[in-house]
């Protein structure tokens, strides 16, 4: 029986080479919409490179392909939440549960504070049901809806949402990645939350400070004018009024009581859908062309499989008031797919160890180690596509070490969150970044400048790591 050999430094460089370099090409060539085709194509030939020196150490075709199907399997509870996250905008459109968050919220948010406030509201509601992707998809839309209605940076009000979004999550006990990071490198869930603190809540202010000045530094006297001008479109439209959040507030309820996303999130789709046909009967019978009941059933189920559409005779607010369905989610899906195939294979081969264990070699400080275990968990999660891949694998590599130091478990737990819950949102291939784009409307190469949050908080971890703070070490038995 042929035996395979373990890969050296070389075979573990050139997919990662070949991946950098094609995704620049690809990005060159087709700007903010590399990730609808060109990015997944990259993907697919950097999975070819790397199983051809598989191959090479001695590898089958049928245990690439199995590692290539594992890696998929792995992603497909995310799959099922953003197809039901497409089915759920679609209804909540249709419902006027969307344009009611947008008519009310433009009463509220102010054009100068409104940065601020998409980013602690995102960051409050993420917090109460542990969730950056549940708050992207209700809150998030309808904050980029008001961005838009109002002649707001997309890109600001994403980076906005996305770092509140991810301050919330992380030091609510309610997420999976903040539970998920201290059952790897074994700490205690609430320590580790503490322990977040000290680099999380100073890049969380000092995020809210940035927001504001850029708030206050845009012209809002045209902005007063155009929110007049929406609300008085979504008026004509709509039914509006407080009823119409109804399916939010069930969405967020069960949320709270743990109930499994994708069964959430699809039972929120269906209540808008019901809600829809209830309380907005004038538009359904204007969008079907007719009242029946199969022609009202006919537009409800297109807008869970292909989304809403209204037209309103402006055609910034028709973009406004429409889309969502499945089949907005199925290009995010394609790069998911094909971005873990290649994570997988990786894996499989075992390349991503052999460039641990450079690093190993190098990281002779505390701070060093800390330093390589964010860069670690972020270069997983460029090449495997998933924040969980990335928190367990790089959990595995060093907690041997951590311990080996005499440092806290703590340590690592918070560095795991610092380089890869935070990082992967700003990653278009993984499924974080994909899944926020589908989401948002905006690929993260154009909101990360602006997710102040997740690089302020990388840049203190790093600092902290560096100048001893917090570097917690274990405590005697």
């Amino acid at each position: 029986m042929k035996t395979t050999q373990q890969p050296s430094f070389l075979d573990a460089l050139i997919p990662l080479i070949f991946l950098v370099l094609l995704l620049a090409a690809s990005v060159a060539l087709y700007g903010g919409d590399s990730s609808y085709g060109p990015n997944q194509i990259v993907l697919l030939l950097a999975t070819g490179v790397a199983c051809l020196i598989g191959l090479k150490n001695g590898y089958k075709w049928q245990q690439l392909e199995d590692a290539m199907v594992h890696g998929i399997s792995v992603s497909m509870g995310a799959i099922f939440i953003l197809l039901a996250v497409g089915s759920l905008i679609g209804t909540w459109l249709l419902a006027g549960t969307v344009p009611t968050l947008i008519y009310y919220g433009l009463q509220i948010l102010s054009p100068d504070w409104f940065y601020a406030a998409a980013c602690l509201l995102s960051a409050i509601v993420a917090m109460s049901i542990g969730s950056s992707w549940t708050t992207a998809a209700t809150v998030g839309v309808a904050l980029m809806g008001i961005a838009t209605g109002i002649g707001m940076s997309p890109a600001i009000a994403a980076g906005a949402v996305v770092s509140g979004a991810y301050f919330g999550d992380k030091i609510s006990p309610l997420s999976e990645t903040t539970n998920l990071a201290p059952a790897v490198s074994g700490s205690d869930l609430f320590d580790h939350i503490r322990h977040m603190l000290w680099t999380t809540v100073p890049a969380f202010v000092i995020a809210l400070v940035l927001f504001t000045i850029m708030g206050f530094t845009e012209d809002s006297s045209a902005q007063e004018v155009s929110i007049g001008s929406v609300q008085e479109t979504i008026l004509a439209t709509y039914n509006i009024s407080l009823i119409h959040l109804l399916p939010l507030v069930v969405l967020v309820v069960m949320a709270i009581k743990k109930v499994p996303a994708f069964p959430a999130i699809f039972i929120g789709a269906i209540i808008g859908a019901v809600w829809g046909m209830v309380f907005q009967p004038e538009l359904l019978a204007r969008v079907a062309g007719g009242s029946s009941f199969v022609e009202v059933i006919s537009v409800v189920w297109q807008a869970m499989f292909d989304g809403f559409s209204v037209t309103t005779g402006d055609e910034n607010m028709d973009k406004l008031l429409s889309g969502g369905g499945m089949s907005s989610m199925l290009n995010t899906t394609w790069l998911i797919m094909t971005a873990l195939m290649f994570g997988a294979v990786m894996e499989k081969l075992g390349l991503l160890a052999v460039f641990v264990k450079s690093i190993l070699s190098a990281a002779k400080s505390s701070g060093s180690l800390v330093t390589a275990t964010i860069g670690t968990a972020f270069g997983i999660n460029v090449v495997t596509a998933d924040q969980y891949m990335s928190l367990v694998m790089t959990g595995r590599m060093y907690r041997e070490e951590y311990e080996r130091r005499g440092l806290d478990n703590v340590n690592l737990s918070r560095a795991l969150e610092d380089g890869g819950t935070i990082t992967s949102p700003l990653i278009p291939w993984n499924t974080c970044g994909a899944y926020m784009a589908g989401v948002l409307l905006i690929s993260p190469l154009e909101f990360w400048p602006y997710a102040f949050f997740n690089l302020i908080n990388i840049v203190l971890a790093i600092l902290f790591a560096y100048l001893g703070i917090k570097v917690l070490k274990k405590q005697p038995a």
